[in-house]
C-alpha cells in the first residue's frame, strides 16, 4: 500500500506556490520532505495542509494499492 502526494505538488504549482510556502505556514520541514518522497505522514499534518490550502484530503493525496 502506498500514498502519492503528487496532487499536492500539482496544486501548489497551479497556485504559484513552492514547498517553502508550506514551511512558512507551520508545516515542519521533515513533513515537507516526507511528502516530497511520498512517505507516510500523520493525519494531523494532512489536516494542517487542508486548512492552509482550503481543500479536502483527496485533493492532495491518492491511495495507490499494491500490485499483487
Amino acid at each position: 500500500m502506498a500514498v502519492s502526494y503528487k496532487k499536492l505538488f500539482t496544486m501548489l504549482d497551479e497556485r504559484g506556490l513552492k514547498k517553502y510556502f508550506l514551511r512558512q505556514n507551520g508545516i515542519n520541514p521533515k513533513v515537507v520532505d516526507s511528502l516530497s518522497k511520498n512517505k507516510n505522514v500523520n493525519v494531523s499534518s494532512i489536516m494542517d495542509l487542508c486548512k492552509i490550502l482550503n481543500c479536502q484530503p483527496a485533493d492532495i493525496m491518492e491511495y495507490i494499492p499494491d500490485e499483487n
